[in-house]
């Protein structure tokens, strides 16, 4: 267990009634003053806050549970708005800073950052841009330790950015987990191509822009390597893809039945 200030949440499966978890954001930055003001602005939405003095290591924003983070470079660095972004894709990261050259700020966008801003700001707009971000992510509904999606032989793992099948890691990209689990999270249903941009890299798709298609391609390789027995995602041609674990054609998986609960037992959320 990693040792990180804060608190750890759990949500009761069982319970009739769900209460929405708050939204959890962490600020690595020293301004005092914003804070405050935040602290206020944090309230009436439920929202809940961590400041962090320093770069925390992305093991340990992941034991936080959070929605989002909220960096100043200053404090640590284009580099570390990279690799956090690339170890924690289903994150939501933000860049608030100083006036800065247009190079870090496309450096850091590009880098994995969902959005950009400039101090001084005020507190409505950093809300307001957070709220955005997180709309686009569909990351009001944090998801649990013990929420792996299983279909198929096949595990996907929001605790580890990954996929499992038949005990193995299929070693997903960035972008192939996210697209992966923004398919199956849609339960079945057919997601257009430019949702899925939408979803998956964060702002609209360029006409003509075929990114999707060929992360889909990409996607299915490793899956039918990792799960040669299934097929999970489903073009609809003109429309987009769906996600819905079927056998491959001609192939019947053995114990197809409870194929399910098989997967599940054998990725125990520790």
């Amino acid at each position: 267990m990693v040792d990180v200030p804060g608190r750890l949440y759990t949500r009761d499966h069982d319970a009739n009634v769900k209460e929405a978890p708050a939204i959890r954001v962490a600020f690595i930055d020293d301004d005092s003053g914003l804070m405050t003001v935040l602290d206020r602005r944090f309230t009436a939405p439920r929202w809940e806050r961590e400041v962090l003095g320093y770069a925390v290591m992305p093991e340990q924003l992941a034991a936080l549970r959070l929605h989002a983070l909220v960096v100043n470079p200053a404090l640590t660095g284009l580099d570390y708005i990279e690799r956090t972004a690339s170890a924690l894709p289903g994150l939501a990261l933000l860049v608030c800073s100083g006036p800065a050259p247009i190079a870090d700020r496309v450096r850091g966008l590009r880098g994995g950052a969902d959005d950009w801003i400039t101090k001084p700001c005020h507190p409505e707009e950093l809300v307001a841009r957070l709220e955005a971000v997180l709309r686009r992510r569909r990351a009001g509904d944090l998801p649990g330790e013990d929420e792996a999606i299983v279909a198929g032989a096949l595990a996907i793992r929001p605790d580890r950015f990954d996929a499992y099948a038949d005990g193995n890691a299929v070693s997903l990209s960035r972008r192939e987990y996210e697209l992966l689990y923004q398919l199956a999270a849609a339960e079945g249903r057919v997601l257009e191509r430019e949702e899925i941009y939408q979803r998956v890299w964060g702002y609209t798709m360029a006409r003509g822009d075929r990114s999707v298609d060929v992360f889909v391609r990409k996607l299915r390789q490793k899956l039918e390597r990792a799960s040669p027995e299934w097929r999970y995602v489903h073009t609809h041609f003109g429309v987009g893809y769906r996600f819905a674990a079927e056998p491959g054609e001609g192939i019947e998986p053995a114990g197809a039945a409870p194929e399910h609960a098989a997967a599940a037992a054998a990725y125990p959320m520790a």
